[in-house]
């Protein structure tokens, strides 16, 4: 491994970056060591693969790089006794994992000691074999040599399957996606509040119950439940499945905290004997299992099933957003606590996770949970997986235990890519590809002693807001590519513009797969370089474009014409007159690297603010950006919502003259368990049964209804019964004339016991 290390230092070292990016293979993640030899092989249609008779592992190899190249490249390779792809064991290799790959142009040879080396081997053959748009061509290989091994033990992604249920032939995709990227570690997240997706079949109500909620409602009758869950013999599939790509699935049981839906099935597991329903609401819920002798026992036989299932070394148990309020309330708790010398809650926890991880130890399991765990103590075989920075991860490292790095909001996939107006559900802390690409799993602070115990990192696509395959397959792509390059190469190997080009074949391989990958990082985004009411008067403006990578080039149309590489190049802001649609994409070569986007210089397009382009009330950005309903299908409109505070504001609205308004209202459920953040929740005082909506120029500063100085109401409207109204209606009046560009503030004083509400747009009526 370290002599990998090295020739991939010494190969950064000799190679410049733009020379990198031109010169080697278009290969994600980057090998350790690529070495350039003179000739060429060409790889056509019906080429074969010799393999070592009585070969499992290598027959699984070539298996997986026929069904590769045949849907990337539209060419059909079969294995026989001789062959031009060859695959072969060398138990020199430094690990299972590591592999050579040779082409010369009398054939391929694929080598390594473990299967799994294999299986990354062919991965990267299967790449090579599929470098361009040419469907069905045969390829011709330039010849070299790659030697590779991984930088980190622990190549992750977590599913999220509780909040939203996820069927298996989903993970199944994203289990090939993983192999194709040689991420080891499916980290499936199976219980929460809002669902328990496994079965146990010694507690069947776990799934019985616990499967099933019945969606949050925003008024009127709630709808059917939803859910689902997983038997033994699907899930004991699905492990054989990703064994066979070189990724073990690791299953999280959540607690003692997130134990909503095993304490709605099981009520005697809770702590106060209640009966909840299984949780619609996001967040942090108040439901835990208790710590008697009847929970633990409960939890340990949940266990046995588990790892029954499972044979991962390690068993994820949660351990994270545990509010302690029922522990405090229960005097049975209360009582275990002082029977055993505990003086808090979170060594309580401590208690409950020391039993748990010696049961896992002496079933040869070990324990892994989020970095909550750390509050009062682990037992020594505990890792810990840190999500709240990197904090956690040096803390537990310097205490010799095991570390996964997961740190939000950078390796959270449910934060959005983009501010684009569309942009697909999430949190509204941007995570850019580029912020991923950048990040480093060696956190700082860290001893170097300790750097051992840094097992390496992985994504988590958290499912609150994603609420289909195709939501998690927009989210998880191509920042998944990002990631392996992250935890696979050395950072010597890390070249960003060289990712970048690469990752252009990479998305061909998604479209040809059916793979919904987002483009926010190519997309260009337009910015007006004068007000909006200047363009309404003068007739024309000027638009700057860019995209988030700067990568390829910008070509562009005000025609309404589709653009294409022939199209004007983009060099300078863009002057538009009114009336004109402006339309741009950047290319790569000939290709675009995303689907055009248009700047609309119609009136009623320059007096239109929609969701995305309001911010929150009195100022920053808006905290979430969610779906109509819950349950919402592909293709939902999104809009973005401060939980805090009711309150939107358009800002430099044209008030030069009077302008009839129309007001696109959504109303959303109130699903968001905010434990004592509530507390924190503004309510502005309602003059009617449900509340009004207020609007006003000048701001949202001021008291409300009065205004303050800058602040004037001109329109207050009645909201309608949630019980009867639909979610979507509109509110009509009229902008009085003001002086110059005003911010036209938007609130909604409903109770904080109902439903949220939001803008979903503002639109003007041009000046007569």
């Amino acid at each position: 491994m370290k002599a990998l290390h090295m020739l991939s230092i010494a190969l950064a070292a000799t190679i410049s970056a733009p020379a990198m990016a031109s010169s080697l293979p278009p290969l994600i993640p980057m090998p350790a060591q690529i070495t350039p030899q003179k000739g060429t092989l060409t790889i056509a249609n019906g080429a074969t693969i010799a393999l070592p008779e009585n070969d499992n592992g290598a027959q699984t190899a070539a298996q997986l790089l026929i069904e590769k190249v045949v849907k990337d490249r539209g060419l059909t390779l079969a294995t026989g006794t001789r062959g031009v792809i060859h695959l072969i064991r060398d138990a020199s290799l430094p690990g299972d994992e590591a592999y050579r790959l040779e082409v010369t142009p009398k054939g391929v040879t694929l080598a390594a000691k473990g299967d799994a080396g294999l299986v990354y081997a062919a991965m990267t053959l299967a790449q090579l074999l599929s470098p361009d748009a040419h469907i069905g061509a045969p390829v011709r290989l330039a010849a070299m040599q790659i030697a590779d091994a991984p930088r980190f033990k622990w190549r992750g992604v977590m599913l999220d399957t509780a909040r939203h249920f996820m069927p298996i032939s989903a993970i199944q995709t994203t289990i090939d996606q993983m192999a194709a990227h040689k991420l080891n570690t499916l980290h499936l997240h199976l219980t929460d509040d809002q669902g328990w997706r496994v079965e146990i079949k010694r507690y069947p109500d776990l799934t019985r119950i616990g499967a099933w909620r019945t969606p949050p409602s925003a008024g009127g009758a709630p709808g059917e439940k939803v859910g689902g869950f997983y038997t033994q013999e699907e899930l004991k599939a699905l492990v054989a499945y990703a064994q066979k790509r070189g990724v073990t699935i690791v299953p999280e049981i959540d607690l003692p905290g997130h134990a909503q839906a095993a304490v709605a099935a099981y009520p005697d597991i809770g702590v106060l004997g209640a009966r909840p329903e299984v949780s619609h609401d996001w967040g942090i819920n108040p439901y835990l299992f208790n710590v008697n002798d009847h929970s633990v026992t409960f939890i340990k036989n949940v266990l046995d099933e588990l790892m029954a299932i499972f044979p991962s070394p390690m068993i994820h148990l949660g351990g994270d957003e545990a509010i302690k309020d029922q522990w405090q309330r229960s005097p049975e708790v209360q009582a275990k606590m002082k029977s055993l010398g505990i003086t808090s809650e979170n060594a309580m926890q401590s208690w409950l996770i020391d039993q748990l991880g010696t049961y896992l130890a002496d079933h040869g399991r070990r324990l892994i949970g989020w970095d909550e765990i750390l509050e009062g103590g682990l037992p020594p075989s505990a890792s810990v997986m840190s999500w709240r920075g990197d904090k956690g991860a040096v803390e537990a490292a310097n205490q010799n235990h095991d570390v996964v790095l997961a740190p939000a909001p950078t390796l959270y996939l449910d934060s959005v890519q983009s501010r684009r107006a569309d942009e697909s559900a999430g949190r509204l802390f941007v995570v850019t590809l580029a912020d991923l690409y950048a990040y480093d799993p060696f956190p700082k602070g860290l001893a170097a002693d300790k750097a051992g115990h840094i097992l390496g990192a992985e994504i988590t696509a958290f499912s609150e807001y994603l609420t289909t395959p195709r939501g998690v397959q927009h989210v998880m792509f191509p920042r998944l590519d990002a990631l392996s390059e992250v935890v696979w190469s050395a950072p010597a190997q890390h070249d960003w513009q060289g990712f970048l080009t690469r990752l252009q074949p990479q998305r061909l391989r998604y479209a040809r797969e059916g793979i919904n990958d987002a483009d926010s990082a190519f997309a260009v985004d337009f910015a007006l370089q004068v007000p909006r009411s200047q363009l309404l008067t003068a007739k024309q403006g000027t638009v700057a474009i860019a995209s988030q990578s700067a990568f390829g080039q910008i070509h562009y149309t005000t025609d309404g014409r589709e653009p294409t590489a022939r199209s004007p190049l983009y060099k300078e802001p863009v002057t538009v007159r009114l009336g004109q649609v402006l339309k741009a994409a950047a290319f790569d070569g000939d290709r675009p690297t995303a689907k055009p986007r248009a700047f609309d210089a119609s009136p009623a397009s320059l007096l239109y603010w929609g969701s995305s382009q309001m911010v929150a009330c009195p100022k920053g950005a808006l905290g979430h950006r969610i779906p109509l309903t819950a349950e919402a299908p592909d293709g939902s409109p999104v809009f973005n919502v401060n939980l805090f505070d009711d309150c939107s504001m358009a800002p430099a609205v044209p008030t030069d003259a009077p302008r009839k308004f129309t007001v696109d209202v959504a109303r959303l459920a109130r699903h968001y368990g905010l434990a004592y953040e509530k507390t924190k929740e503004l309510w502005h005082y309602n003059t009617s049964p449900h509340g009004e909506l207020v609007m006003r120029i000048g701001g949202c500063e001021g008291d409300i209804p009065g205004g303050g100085p800058k602040g004037q109401v001109i329109a207050t409207f009645p909201l309608p019964d949630p019980a009867t109204a639909p979610n979507r209606f509109t509110f009509n009046g009229t902008v009085p004339a003001g002086a110059g560009d005003q911010n036209v503030c938007m609130l909604f004083t409903a109770p904080n016991d109902g439903p949220y509400y939001t803008v979903a747009a503002l639109q003007l009526e041009p000046a007569q």
